[in-house]
Formats: structure tokens, sequence, C-alpha cells
């Protein structure tokens, strides 16, 4: 070991030799690397906001009495936001709102079943779609969606049949993330957060990149810090999309929150055997904060 060592520190020519293959190795290195985060940096609009994984949208909305609300896009096209009044036998009073804000693979045709247990307890419905989804015109982004969605809201509170000191914002996953945006322009009275991340910034570490290569980074996580209302957390324990450490760390910034884990993943939220206790978890809620009276 010793004379190999003698005899390659001997060995001018070999020394360089060495040092020229590390040194390309190390270029080869960085640039597969460099390639890997511009694939990611012009793929990751596929990757947040896959569209075309939805399923088709229906022709018309699920509910006869829905009314349907177009707006016009700043680059042409339209986008739409269906509303559900509430049933409650004292409809004729201003009733609370549900904003429900829909995962990147979701469109606003399928959440039947969730506008009706919110119908079924008093609740008017609102379902704003995202540009660039289903029927609706436009390029997905985190400052588009929230922009359409903040007109929405506009929309909506003018209606005498919606109590404005009683709307909540529900999103789901993605939804998470643009109803916590959201609220930095129209603060809701609660707030429900289901599976969703800290932030997408943070979810670069998984691909090997740096955050600010995230061009939507929608920071729930900042967010969180500068509300004062009350919100309930939901995470699948199994989650392997977003995993629950996002879920926990959420609640750590909103200590006064609650927050509420259970044994599935993301897409089978809240499995097979935690049905029953979300319902109940939702509606105490709602009625905790003064949503449901």
């Amino acid at each position: 070991m010793h004379a190999s060592s003698e005899s390659l520190s001997n060995n001018p020519g070999r020394q360089t030799l060495l040092r020229r293959l590390w040194f390309r190795v190390l270029i080869y290195t960085v640039g597969i690397y460099v390639v890997w985060c511009t694939i990611l940096y012009f793929d990751q609009d596929r990757m947040i906001f896959p569209a075309h994984l939805t399923q088709a949208p229906l022709n018309e909305p699920f509910s006869d009495d829905a009314l349907v609300t177009v707006l016009p896009l700043p680059g042409g096209g339209e986008v739409e936001s269906w509303y559900f009044p509430a049933v409650a036998a004292d409809a004729d009073k201003p009733r609370p709102l549900v904003i429900l804000f829909h995962g990147n693979a979701e469109l606003i045709d399928h959440q039947e079943d969730i506008v009706r247990l919110f119908r079924t307890w008093g609740c008017a419905v609102l379902l704003p779609e995202y540009r660039g989804y289903g029927r609706a015109g436009g390029v997905p982004s985190e400052v588009g969606i929230v922009e359409d969605c903040v007109r929405f809201y506009d929309e909506i509170v003018k209606r005498a049949d919606i109590d404005k000191e009683r709307i909540v914002f529900y999103g789901r996953s993605l939804g998470g993330g643009v109803a916590a945006q959201v609220a930095v322009h129209r603060k809701p009275a609660a707030l429900i957060l289901e599976s969703t991340f800290t932030s997408v910034a943070s979810m670069a570490g998984r691909y090997w990149a740096p955050r600010f290569l995230a061009r939507h980074p929608f920071r729930t996580d900042l967010v969180l810090t500068s509300l004062d209302i009350p919100v309930l957390i939901f995470h699948g324990s199994r989650d392997t999309i977003i995993p629950v450490e996002h879920g926990r760390k959420l609640h750590a910034l909103v200590p006064h929150g609650i927050y509420v884990e259970y044994d599935c993943g993301h897409n089978d939220f809240p499995g097979t055997t935690g049905q029953m206790d979300y319902l109940k978890r939702v509606r105490a809620f709602l009625v905790d904060s003064g949503i449901l009276r």
C-alpha cells in the first residue's frame, strides 16, 4: 500500500489524469442535475395541475337548482362556478356558505356527495372551477386560480340568501392551498383543510430540486400563521402523495386548531373506518365555530 501511494505521488502524469477524470465526473453530474431541474421547472405545471387526468365533465350541473356563474378570463375564454342554495326549512333567512376547493385531478362536476352533505346541514355551497379544468378556458396557475376564486367570492356574497359572517372555506389536497391563498384576500369565518401540503415549494425536495424553482409555491404555512379563525385539519397517516408530516406541521403552526389523522392514504380519505368519525368532526366543528346554529 505504501509503495503504491509512493508510486502514485511520483507520477505527476497519472495525478493529472485522475484530476481530469474527477473533474469530468463533476461536470457530468452537474450537467445532469441542471437538465433534471430544467425538466422539472418546465413540466411542473402538468404535475401540479394534471387537468388531463380528470374525468370527463358533465353536460350540466348534477342538481336542477344549481345556479351557474360564468366569468370571462383576461386572455380569452371563460371559467364557471356552480352555486347550490341551502335547502333548510328556514332557507328564506341568510344561510351559511361552504366554498369547496377541489383537488388537482378533480372537477366541480364530481363533488355531488359532499355538496349534498353540507346542504343536508342547511348550508349553501359554492363550487368554483379552476381555469384550464373541465369546460374552463385558460391555463392553470396559482395566481390565476386564486384571482378567479376571489372574483367568484365577490359575486356570491352579493346574494341576499348568504350570511356573510358564516362563510367556510373547505380545501382538499391542492384545494387546501387554493383555499388558504384565497383567505389572504377574503377572510372566511372558518377553514377546513383535508390532505393539504405546507407548500408546494416544500415538496420540491422530494424531487431533489431547490425550492426557488416552484413557480406556484402555494405557501399554506405562511397563511395559517396570519389567520385567527377556527381551523380544522385532516390528514391520512399513510398518505404517500402529500405525506402526513405536512398535516402535522400545519397543525404546529396553528396549535389552537383541531387536527385529526385517519388510518388511510390520500385518495381513499377518510378510509373505511373513518367515515362516521369524519362526519361527526366536521359537523361539530361547524357548530363550535358558530357556522351552524
